[in-house]
């Protein structure tokens, strides 16, 4: 699980968001701990001191507890939520009219009125529409708006 672990989810997950997500804000990020010298170390641990009692990485918790605060280090995981919640906030009533009338709905692809109702029901806190719905309408609306705004250039370029 380490190994598969290393070679599929931290590249193709992890540090792929955390690479998009430094490059949309020009911030030069750095993971020190994949330094190879990090990495090899951990490998060559023994399991005693990665599981202990049934704590999970048990040494790097030890360490840490010199220098952190617990309740930095025992907190629950965050994860790389869609920050939707916080989009809703700010920007609702212009995303939902948008959503609601823009290029995908016009043409065919959504029913306006649910996507009106279900972007109304997440700002307000009614539901939590984050993983569902919400942000595949958003996207799929993104790459269509692109996809048109690319073959209207096309069209209207000379050859």
């Amino acid at each position: 699980m380490q190994y598969l672990d290393t070679v599929t989810y931290l590249p193709d997950d992890i540090l792929a968001k955390v690479d998009r997500a430094s490059m949309a804000v020009a911030l030069e990020v750095r993971v020190p701990i994949i330094d190879h010298r990090v990495v090899e170390f951990a490998w060559a641990l023994p399991s005693r001191f990665r599981i202990r009692d049934g704590e999970t990485k048990w040494l790097l918790r030890r360490v840490l507890d010199r220098y952190v605060p617990r309740d930095l280090v025992e907190r629950p995981k965050m994860g790389f939520a869609i920050p939707l919640e916080a989009m809703a906030a700010r920007s609702a009533a212009r995303l939902g009219r948008g959503v609601a009338r823009r290029a995908p709905p016009a043409r065919g692809y959504f029913d306006p009125a649910p996507i009106r109702a279900r972007w109304a029901e997440h700002p307000s806190g009614a539901r939590n529409r984050q993983h569902a719905e919400l942000w595949v309408i958003l996207m799929f609306q993104a790459w269509l708006e692109a996809k048109l705004a690319g073959l209207s250039r096309r069209i209207v370029q000379p050859m």
